[in-house]
């Protein structure tokens, strides 16, 4: 390993000593390690590179996770007696958040390690600065915007790549809190995308100072915004409904 990726790994392991319950900065700061370090997983099965080789792994609350070492001195601690293989975190994140698994730091050390669930090893592969800070508290909207909301669904009805729209109050575990919209899109092409996004800059010049926005694809089975909208959530403008009298939702919902 060059030495630039010694130094990145040994970031990884300083941040890990940093993380305590309820220090969400430092656990942001182990995850932006993560992202330009390396990590030492261990294999269950298998050679490094091999076709056949795989991942242990581990459930923690009912959460999958790929058990791996910050170090070689931790690989020696740890008493692991298989292969093990020398990867970037942010190859580890994007190969593992697919499939919904996450990795978990050292779990042979005082005090079990640290777990690193698959929805972070997302942010990871997409760019943390990207998505909001977990965990997420989302719930129903409560501030009083009827103005945006009427614009909205006007330019929504006048788009007709868009069949349905979604609300959220989103409050990261750092950072300010804002309004979430699921976008529910009849197709995802290159023209569409492009008019929904002229739809959203049309929009947005309701919206009170000083409040953030911020849109969700409803096709995105990852995002756990779109994951809490599809459960807990009505549309407030529906199309289909729209085109239908006395079927649906109501278009002009009261505030």
């Amino acid at each position: 390993m060059s030495a630039s990726g010694t130094a990145a790994a040994g970031q990884v392991e300083h941040m890990l000593r940093q993380v305590a319950p309820g220090r969400y900065d430092a656990y942001e700061a182990l995850l932006r390690a993560l992202a330009t370090g390396r990590v030492w997983m261990l294999l269950w099965h298998g050679r490094p590179g091999a076709p056949d080789a795989q991942y242990g792994n581990m459930e923690v609350d009912g959460l999958g996770y790929a058990p791996c070492v910050t170090s070689p001195q931790e690989l020696a601690a740890s008493g692991w007696s298989r292969d093990h293989e020398v990867v970037a975190g942010l190859d580890v994140a994007r190969a593992l958040y697919p499939d919904r698994w996450g990795v978990w730091l050292n779990p042979h050390a005082p005090g079990g390690g640290v777990g690193i669930p698959w929805l972070d090893l997302r942010r990871i592969a997409t760019g943390l600065d990207r998505m909001p800070a977990g965990p997420l508290r989302i719930s129903e909207p409560a501030i009083d915007i009827p103005r945006f909301y009427a614009q909205l669904t006007q330019n929504a009805h006048h788009t007709p790549a868009i069949r349905s729209l979604r609300r959220a109050w989103v409050q990261p575990a750092l950072g300010v809190p804002y309004l979430a919209v699921g976008l529910d899109l009849y197709d995802t092409s290159g023209p569409s995308v492009d008019a929904v996004r002229a739809m959203m800059r049309q929009s947005v010049g309701a919206v009170p100072e000083g409040l953030p926005v911020s849109t969700v694809a409803m096709s995105d089975e990852y995002d756990p915004v779109a994951m809490w909208l599809r459960v807990n959530s009505r549309p407030f403008y529906d199309r289909e409904a729209h085109a239908a009298p006395g079927y649906g939702y109501p278009q002009t919902p009261a505030y």
